[in-house]
């Protein structure tokens, strides 16, 4: 399954999995372009795997405020859009609530991302889903660039807070 650019910007108005249910941040906190595989049975643990992409815009508003006179992605943008993904899997698996982010475990940046970097991508390895008492997902997820991975981050935690309305 895929999901186009304007489905993610439907998601990010919220709805898309129901009201009141997980939806990705809007306008400048949106860090995906498109996802180009969900799925419930790849990764590395065979569990779920998510593919997606952001398009980096030489005028994207953190070049000019992260730090003066050297445009470099903060790093924690890419680690926000793995939980933004890790988000979507668990209103995609049909789990209610509102995401948050709730944790990871260790991050490992060995690159960076400057103005003309062009395409990123993130994949995003399921670990476990837990549905109760509160629906939680753990995920590894990585940032690539030009087919390098650049950040590293294991177990990413997002959980579903209170239950959504239809």
């Amino acid at each position: 399954m895929q999901f186009t650019n304007q489905q993610i910007i439907e998601i990010s108005k919220g709805g898309f999995f129901g009201k009141g249910n997980a939806q990705l941040p809007s306008n400048l906190m949106l860090m995906i372009d498109e996802i180009e595989n969900i799925s419930t049975e790849e990764g590395n643990y065979k569990k779920g795997q998510l593919d997606a992409s952001l398009r980096i815009q030489p005028d994207h508003w953190f070049f000019r405020c992260h730090f003066k006179d050297d445009p470099v992605m903060p790093g924690c943008l890419g680690l926000d859009a793995l939980w933004q993904l890790l988000g979507v899997y668990l209103g995609w698996s049909g789990l209610k609530g509102k995401g948050r982010a709730l944790g990871v475990g260790k991050v490992k940046f060995s690159g960076q991302i400057y103005p003309d970097a062009g395409l990123i991508r993130y994949r995003l390895h399921i670990k476990r889903i837990f549905k109760k008492p509160m629906p939680v997902g753990i995920a590894d997820g990585v940032v690539m660039h030009k087919d390098c991975i650049i950040y590293e981050a294991n177990d990413l935690r997002v959980g579903l807070i209170g239950e959504g309305k239809e």
